[in-house]
């Protein structure tokens, strides 16, 4: 099967660089992917630490869709109950036309009590949230004046400004990191995004079959798509790749952190804080992340494909402090003598 492949920045600075370093290095590495032939670039929303530099990710998508012609902008992910439904679905309609509807939205609920309680929202509503939301957008997004009478949104009768290019609207993504993130996306029919930094490659393959499992059962008008995201590092030297490990092992402390409300955060600083039980750099290779010689990479991402059985591959080449000409090199590795194998 055809993998189409795009590139995830999350723009995170263990050693708080300066904000415009961070989106120099962004708008350089997406007009990076398109000359080389990458499909997507996705975009992260995080708030209030170097975990994360992009708190919009649909304005930044709309400048970097201004600076390249074919790259398709997503955003990977909202995270919906931080906002008004209403504004969500005005900012992706906004996106969808100035990018021409070179758009895919990912959705997302959210996972740090952080990020909610700095925003007034406890992260034990986001459940409900989300679901009241997503009904909202849309319905917004049916280009007909509305009403919505929920628990947490009542919305009067209400027409929606501009409405998105892509009918009914653009390709709609949903972050499953859990087996209930995969049955909420299935019983919506939205495409799913699975294997951000910490999750081992066997749970994503029960993943799949809880997948193929609800599929079946739903009766869906159409199958969604299935999108696996790693962490990607191509060099010819096994030493250099076992650094670079390392570097991505910052992104797998600070998200674990943060999702399970063990987090540290000094001035802003996010501190990658050691999990209880963690992976050995062997482990780490093996079972969590994408990196090595071009034919290593090959034999990784077929077997993600086989057990997976993925259509979209998100590289994320940018983790840690790895310095950019390092990225840009492995950006350029990977898709002259990787993607060939997949396309």
């Amino acid at each position: 099967m055809t993998i189409k492949f795009g590139t995830f920045l999350l723009m995170q600075s263990p050693s708080a660089r300066p904000s415009e370093e961070i989106y120099s290095r962004a708008i350089d590495m997406a007009q990076a992917a398109e000359s080389l032939g990458f499909r997507n670039i996705w975009l992260a929303e995080h708030h209030f630490s170097t975990y994360g530099y992009v708190s919009r990710p649909a304005q930044l998508a709309t400048f970097i869709a201004a600076k390249t012609t074919r790259l398709r902008v997503g955003t990977a992910v909202i995270v919906v109950p931080l906002h008004h439904p209403l504004v969500v679905a005005e900012e992706i309609a906004t996106l969808d036309i100035l990018a021409g509807g070179r758009v895919d939205i990912g959705l997302g609920r959210g996972y740090q009590h952080y990020e909610f309680e700095r925003l007034g929202l406890e992260l034990d509503t986001a459940r409900a949230r989300w679901e009241e939301s997503v009904d909202i957008i849309l319905k917004a997004f049916s280009g007909r004046p509305f009403t919505y009478e929920g628990k947490l949104f009542k919305v009067p009768e209400t027409s929606v400004f501009p409405q998105p290019l892509q009918k009914p609207h653009p390709p709609i993504w949903v972050t499953a990191q859990s087996p209930e993130s995969v049955e909420a996306a299935v019983h919506r029919g939205f495409n799913v995004l699975t294997g951000g930094f910490g999750v081992p490659i066997e749970r994503m393959a029960e993943f799949r079959k809880l997948f193929d499992r609800l599929v079946a059962e739903s009766r869906l008008p159409r199958t969604p798509e299935v999108g696996v995201q790693r962490a990607v590092y191509v060099t010819h030297s096994e030493s250099d790749a076992r650094a670079a490990a390392e570097e991505a092992r910052w992104n797998m402390r600070v998200t674990l952190s943060l999702r399970n409300h063990y987090e540290r955060v000094e001035g802003g600083r996010a501190i990658a804080v050691p999990a209880p039980k963690e992976p050995d750099v062997d482990d780490l290779l093996d079972r969590f992340l994408i990196m090595g010689t071009p034919d290593t990479c090959i034999r990784q991402l077929r077997r993600v494909q086989e057990l997976v059985g993925i259509s979209h591959f998100n590289c994320s080449f940018w983790f840690g402090d790895l310095e950019h000409g390092r990225v840009l090199r492995s950006m350029e590795l990977f898709a002259r003598e990787v993607m060939p194998a997949f396309v």
